[in-house]
């Protein structure tokens, strides 16, 4: 029982907190708070900043929400910023609808609402480039809000959040809302070295509990076996028995069956699509009209189905469009009429068919829609607002839906759980389960969420069990100094206070962390060294002299068989240089073996020439040195048509036709496959071999014995020197990065040091601080050597466009510029590229990492687009998806928007002005994204 001097204090503690500012707030929300969010909200009140990690869905924002209020209240300034610009635009409506839109702001870069209001919605490019510039917006500034902070680990957009975080002004309280992370206390750690003090609130719980299932052939199954919580399955979890059984049932060849039970422990969901004939073997996934029609029946819609490819999305919809499935009332399907033809009333009415509208409307009518980056975002944005709306109940969609967008559903399906990484399909991590499935269950609707894996052939209950029942998220630093970011730094503070500032990076910290690590692992290598040295010690001799000379004679040797392997790889490249268009070729080895076409010899380089290939399973390929471990051998020639193109198929198939046939009637005069050149032998290694026989160790009778023990030694001495390698590597890291990144500048004259080696930033430079694009210093470069000076708008729009530009594939064919090889344009993309060359050298002779090549793969389309062409004629002999063009457009915008400000000479800053406006039309105009 508590005594009377304790319910004194609980009085006089509930009599203070019934006045303080989250009460008052809390009284006018229609929900109560969850306590991680009370928690939060405390902190923040209490003059703290705030660190909160939760699940999708837990109702984080409401944090950011509540500083927003505070600064309202106060008569201060709130920015709430976002990593993208679709998410800016929403906040900024929920803000609107809020507060009103004379207090609220937005500005994305490329829009700009009422910036002066004491809340402005913003992406973090923005209050990034406000801080390096000084901007008087920041007056008055008392919180920052920074949603979706995990985009930290993002390539280009996480060093613009470390940038924000280390350099906004001190008493700026700052709120960082992050998806569940498994280093949330690290992070935290982190922010109150640079910011000060931060409360660290974490919640593992889902405001709405999630059940796991699988989906086979033969219906939904519940992955757990029934004891088992789904809320918090432990390690190890146990499977559904009835679920294994299943599976291997469809695995075992069998006569046909009738029918199946298909329950499982519990939440059995009902059949799914059944298998024409009984036959086993492997197991196939059931279509995804049968997923759907499975969850349409157990009242599990709407649903997310995410399947890891655009063509696969697009593909389910068709497949549901054919199967018949329509999942809306006629009520439904007329306001989804009404909603489309009402957004889609700007797009000109003979761009709708090259957009593929018909289809896709119908498909929404239905109920049915896709989402990924290809889509027009005018068309991405109309697919959010029905699903929100509950209209569409089924979206098709890429990974990407998983961040930002908020849009939460009943279910979440996976189509299998494997993904294209850029380079090989790679098993997705139990974070990216984590991320997917957090979009099941709707907060305040629904009383559970699901999350539905298809058995792909190949499923493993078990390891799906490992990756539902793991919440490993860790937060990696991709912070590293540009250009941009290091001019504005030494035009700041100078080069040692840049080089403090850099040290208290997120990037540094964890690379510190990691070193503690290092150290205990070295000192235990140290000690077992110690312990080698004694066990291989001989009584005839020095045996680590001895066991020296066996290692020089080993090492002699592989070096010869590695010159050996580099004189082939020489001659390989060679081999390349003489190849002429029409070469009929036998490619050796390696991944382009086989017989193959000649359509462009290549420019040569360093590494010799990139050769276009055509081969025999006619695909186009492009054939490097690197591809090879001896030289192609010419077997014959077929004839190139002048006008052959790279994606007509039937073209391609003659011409595969045509190398067949010379190969069955090969020139005379073909040269044989040279022979593997043998592995030579010199004086040094006869030398070698007689010392070590003169050698007193080697009469020793243990002399293999102590062979190995000096074996293992020296295996442990390599790990225990790159350990202090990557100590050493690690301490500083960053700072030794920005000098490096200073050497290329003082060479390049974007800064100058003086006697004392402190640096300032020159005339030049003072335009490179207002570049921010990814490319900033080729940017710089190109304007300061006049590479597209003489461009009209058109031109100057298609020249920036191959510096933003990043092919989703390696494989690209001959790109045609508007006016031709002797044109101005082409002139001007010959220049760009000298100047990436000579860029590229200096980087890599300063070792720092070196900016993209330039990408002339969109040069046509913006070139169409900004002369007034319409979208058909536009993407016409393209591989280019509307959503990729209009998103494209949109960044080259954004560049033209800074040459507009940072070019050097009037007469650039005002072409750029008029690219803009030739590109801001149409559907790229319409887009918010």
């Amino acid at each position: 029982m508590s005594t009377p001097a304790e319910r004194y204090a609980a009085a006089r503690e509930r009599t203070a907190a019934a006045h303080t500012e989250l009460t008052r707030w809390v009284g006018e929300l229609p929900f109560e708070l969850d306590p991680f969010q009370t928690e939060a909200c405390r902190a923040l009140e209490g003059g703290r900043g705030v660190l909160v990690a939760a699940p999708t869905g837990a109702g984080k924002t409401v944090v950011g929400e509540f500083a927003v209020h505070l600064a309202l209240q106060r008569g201060q300034k709130a920015f709430y910023t976002t990593p993208i610009k679709a998410l800016s635009n929403q906040k900024y409506a929920d803000f609107v609808r809020r507060h009103g839109a004379d207090q609220v702001g937005l500005l994305t870069g490329d829009t700009t609402v009422n910036g002066e209001a004491p809340v402005v919605v913003m992406t973090t490019e923005v209050l990034r480039n406000m801080l390096y510039a000084g901007s008087a917006t920041l007056d008055g500034l008392a919180f920052v809000v920074m949603d979706e902070v995990h985009y930290l680990a993002d390539r280009f957009r996480g060093p613009v959040w470390e940038e924000v975080i280390i350099h906004l002004p001190a008493h700026v309280q700052l709120v960082s809302l992050s998806a569940t992370v498994s280093n949330a206390e690290e992070f935290g750690d982190w922010l109150t070295m640079v910011r000060g003090d931060t409360a660290v609130v974490v919640s593992e719980v889902r405001p709405v509990p999630l059940w796991q299932h699988v989906m086979t052939r033969d219906g939904m199954f519940d992955l757990y076996a029934a004891h088992v919580d789904p809320t918090a399955p432990g390690a190890d979890p146990a499977i559904n028995p009835d679920l294994v059984a299943d599976l291997r049932r469809q695995d075992r060849p069998g006569p046909p069956r009738s029918g199946t039970s298909g329950r499982g422990d519990r939440g059995f969901r009902g059949p799914g699509g059944r298998r024409p004939d009984g036959a086993g073997g492997a197991r196939r996934p059931p279509p995804r009209f049968a997923v759907i029609d499975v969850l349409d029946r157990e009242a599990l819609l709407p649903a997310i189905f995410f399947v890891f490819s655009r063509a696969g999305c697009e593909a389910a919809v068709a497949q549901c469009m054919n199967a018949g499935m329509r999942l809306t009332t006629p009520e439904q399907a007329a306001a989804i009429r009404e909603t489309v033809e009402t957004r889609c009333a700007v797009i000109p009415p003979a761009d709708l068919g090259v957009l593929g509208y018909w289809e896709w409307s119908q498909a929404l009518e239905r109920g049915i829609a896709s989402h990924h980056a290809g889509m027009l975002p005018l068309f991405k944005e109309t697919v959010e607002d029905l699903f929100s709306r509950g209209l569409v109940k089924t979206v098709f969609a890429t990974e990407t839906l998983a961040l930002g967008i908020n849009m939460p559903a009943r279910s979440v399906v996976l189509d299998k759980l494997t993904k294209w990484d850029g380079s090989a399909h790679a098993e997705i991590t139990a974070g990216e389960y984590t991320q997917l499935t957090g979009r099941a269950g709707r907060r305040g609707i629904d009383v559970e969420g699901h999350a539905v894996v298809v058995d792909s052939g190949r499923l493993d209950p078990a390891a799906l069990a490992g990756l539902a029942s793991r919440r490993l998220y860790p937060l990696r630093s991709s912070f590293r100094p540009t250009y941009n970011m290091s001019v504005n730094l030494v035009a700041q503070v100078g080069r040692e206070r840049a080089r403090e500032v850099l040290e208290t990076s997120f990037a540094q910290f964890q690379a510190d962390r990691a070193v503690v690590g290092l150290a205990r692992q070295a000192q235990s290598h140290a000690e077992a060294l110690t312990g080698y040295q004694e066990a291989m010690t001989c009584h005839l001799g020095d045996f680590a002299d001895y066991a020296r000379l066996r290692r020089q004679l080993s090492d002699h040797e592989r070096g010869a068989s590695r010159e050996a392997a580099r004189t082939r790889r020489a001659d390989a490249v060679g081999s390349l240089r003489t190849l002429r268009v029409g070469d009929v070729v036998e490619v050796p080895a390696g991944r382009r073996a086989g017989h193959a076409v000649v359509l462009d010899p290549g420019r040569d380089g360093l590494d010799g020439p990139r050769v276009t290939i055509l081969t025999g399973e006619r695909q186009v390929r492009t054939l490097a040195g690197a591809d090879l471990t001896r030289p192609v051998r010419v077997v014959g020639s077929v004839r190139v048509p002048k006008d052959f193109s790279q994606r007509n198929a039937r073209a391609k198939r003659d011409l595969a036709s045509a190398m067949r046939s010379a190969l069955a009637h090969p020139r005379p005069d073909a040269p044989a496959a040279p022979p593997a050149g043998p592995t030579g032998d010199d004086g040094t290694v006869a030398d070698l071999r007689r010392r070590l026989r003169q050698h007193p160790c080697h009469r020793c009778s243990d002399r293999e014995d102590h062979a190995r023990w000096a074996e293992r030694y020296y295996r442990l001495r390599k790990e225990y020197d790159a350990l202090v390698r990557r100590i050493e590597g690690r301490t500083s890291s960053i700072a030794r990065l920005f000098d490096k990144v200073c050497d290329v500048l003082v060479e390049t004259g974007y800064v100058e040091a003086d006697a004392d080696g402190e640096l300032s930033v020159t005339a030049t430079g003072q335009g490179l601080r207002r570049l921010y694009a990814e490319s900033d210093l080729l940017v710089a470069e190109c304007l300061r050597a006049g590479a597209w000076d003489g461009l009209d708008p058109a031109g100057l729009a298609a020249a920036v466009s191959a510096v933003v530009m990043e092919s989703r594939s390696e494989e690209s064919g001959a790109v045609t510029v508007p006016g031709g090889p002797d044109g101005r344009l082409a002139r001007a993309l010959d220049a760009t590229q000298r100047v990436w060359s000579r860029l590229d050298d200096l980087e890599t002779s300063h070792g720092v990492p070196v900016t993209r090549a330039p990408d002339l793969s969109l040069v046509g389309p913006v070139h169409r687009w900004a002369s007034g062409r319409s979208l058909g004629p536009v993407l016409t002999g393209t591989d280019l998806a509307a959503g990729d063009f209009v998103r494209w457009c949109k960044q080259v915008i954004d560049l033209l928007d800074q040459l507009a400000g940072a070019a050097p000479s009037p007469a650039m800053r005002g072409t750029a002005r008029r690219a803009v406006e030739s590109l801001r039309r149409g559907v790229v105009a319409q887009s918010a994204v």
